[in-house]
């Protein structure tokens, strides 16, 4: 994650979020210093996936400002030598470029880009000991890991790959064949030419390494991620006593466990993880909607949100830890689609199916019992990372997957009729050149309802320059929240778009920015 800080205007943007963490680390003298609650969320974020911490930021009540520092040179020298201090920092995991001062309104502000630890590296834990000194980054907050948690990190010290341990007295008798030959079906499907399709089924197994020879001790046999991935139930119960698959479909939106559907390895199918993603990624997606939207010349069956869910279905079972007892939990409500698995993950968020299935049980440990993957519908991209293959909608829309709307950022590619819709809603501000503020902001929720605008695209529909349109109205609408951000950790992201909050109508909005100022 980065943190772009220019101006007073990027500070107000800012939340505190899983990423970012901000400190006032005056000291007692008011020079500076390193507070001492900075080294649980360095911990933290090193143990989760990573973050920026400012000092010379204060937050008081949803709002940021700038204190700034007076001495930045001794907190960062202060900050290094504590870093390299065994007794204190189990890791030191930044160099010099991690570590930069920035001035924001003559105040100068310490950034501190904190990377993820590796598996090796962790638990990044204080004060000599993992037990009980080991914290983890959740949500917005730093939280204590329980020592099963901890116990769990210093276990992939010692073993790099369990999903590749092979499996004594297990062989290819445990596996489910029609399972496989769907698996190779689709395979095919996707990649007709694809050289794995040549192989017998051993073989194939062996490319997707569900089957290991161990070249030091000759072992030769079924792998732990090839039994869970194409397993039988009798034999996957062997081998992992503790696993267990749970798929809800529940009719209210509120935490009930009350089910109207619900599929679990009840021995009436194969209970692999092959056979319950085909199962639930159906049932995940039966009634989505699927707008018409062409591509090459074919209609898209395939909106965000399908791969959204496809993609998090996939990192649930990816990243889970089958030897714990805590079940893979999906569920699907009116309002949520939630994913629990009891796990960190080895890979980047959202790795492709491709990835194969010698990860398939991948550890991490959650010191919380149920975590919930949004869908993209309430989606709020934390960082660049969403920045790939951007693809383009019917309507000339830039799409991803990450986001939950498309961004409008180049008027020229947009589809004639509906690029003539949006210059009637912007007629107003396009005609006048003076407007009264609430007309004006109710024009911009209107062209920002579903979709994101870049501020080039707005400026030119309405007719104002962008950095009039900035300070006067869009900056005060984040604030009130009639507005929202793409990317709301990187104020000046070069794809950065403002949108309408879902709900908020015109009226509420103007309401609402009346009584915050």
């Amino acid at each position: 994650m980065k943190v772009d800080l220019h101006t007073l205007e990027d500070i107000n943007l800012l939340g505190e979020s899983l990423e970012l963490e901000c400190k006032l680390a005056q000291g007692q003298d008011g020079t500076g210093e390193v507070p001492k609650d900075f080294w649980r969320t360095y911990s933290a974020m090193a143990n989760a996936q990573g973050g920026v911490v400012l000092f010379g930021v204060q937050e008081k009540a949803g709002q940021f400002s700038v204190a700034g520092l007076k001495n930045p040179a001794k907190v960062r020298a202060d900050l290094f030598n504590t870093l390299n201090n065994r007794a204190k920092v189990s890791t030191n995991l930044l160099n010099d470029a991690d570590v930069t001062t920035v001035v924001v309104d003559s105040r100068n502000v310490l950034v501190i880009s904190i990377p993820a630890a590796t598996r090796k590296q962790k638990p990044v834990f204080l004060n000599g000991q993992p037990l009980g000194n080991t914290w983890l980054r959740l949500n917005d907050g730093d939280r204590h890991c329980d020592d099963e948690t901890v116990k769990r990190m210093l276990a992939e010290h010692l073993e790099d790959e369990r999903d590749a341990r092979i499996l004594i007295g297990f062989g290819m008798h445990d596996l489910d064949g029609e399972s496989l030959r769907i698996y190779r079906q689709m395979l095919r499907d996707k990649k007709p030419a694809h050289p794995y399709l040549e192989q017998n089924d051993a073989d194939f197994l062996k490319s997707l390494r569900g089957w290991r020879r161990d070249r030091q001790t000759g072992e030769e046999g079924l792998t732990i991620a090839g039994l869970l991935m194409f397993g039988k139930w009798d034999a996957i119960q062997e081998a992992m006593p503790h696993y267990f698959l749970d798929y809800q479909e529940r009719p209210e939106a509120k935490t009930g466990l009350r089910w109207i559907d619900r599929l679990v390895p009840d021995g009436t199918w194969t209970g692999n993880l092959f056979e319950f993603y085909r199962r639930v990624y159906r049932k995940l997606t039966s009634d989505l909607k699927v707008p018409f939207a062409l591509k090459g010349g074919q209609r898209q069956e395939d909106t965000p949100v399908h791969v959204a869910l496809r993609e998090a279905l996939v990192n649930t079972l990816v990243h889970a830890d089958y030897t714990g007892r805590l079940s893979v939990l999906v569920v699907k409500r009116p309002d949520m689609f939630g994913f629990r698995n009891p796990g960190r993950l080895r890979l980047p968020i959202f790795p492709s199916m491709d990835a194969g299935i010698a990860r398939t049980t991948s550890d991490h440990s959650q010191p919380t019992s149920e975590h919930w993957q949004p869908t993209s519908e309430h989606w709020q991209p934390t960082s660049e990372d969403v920045l790939g293959s951007w693809e383009r909608d019917a309507q000339g829309r830039m799409l991803s997957a990450h986001l939950d709307a498309p961004i409008v950022d180049d008027l020229n590619k947009l589809e004639p009729t509906f690029l003539s819709a949006l210059k009637d809603l912007a007629q107003e501000p396009a005609q006048w050149s003076r407007l009264e503020r609430s007309r004006m902001e109710s024009v911009i929720l209107s062209i920002c309802q579903d979709q994101f605008l870049t501020l080039s695209a707005m400026s030119q529909l309405v007719c104002r320059s962008p950095d009039g349109l900035r300070q006067q109205y869009l900056s005060r609408m984040v604030k009130s929240g009639s507005m929202t951000l793409a990317f709301p950790t990187k104020p000046t992201h070069e794809k950065q778009a403002y949108r309408a909050v879902p709900g908020v109508r015109p009226i509420e909005a103007n309401e609402s920015a009346r009584r915050s100022q």
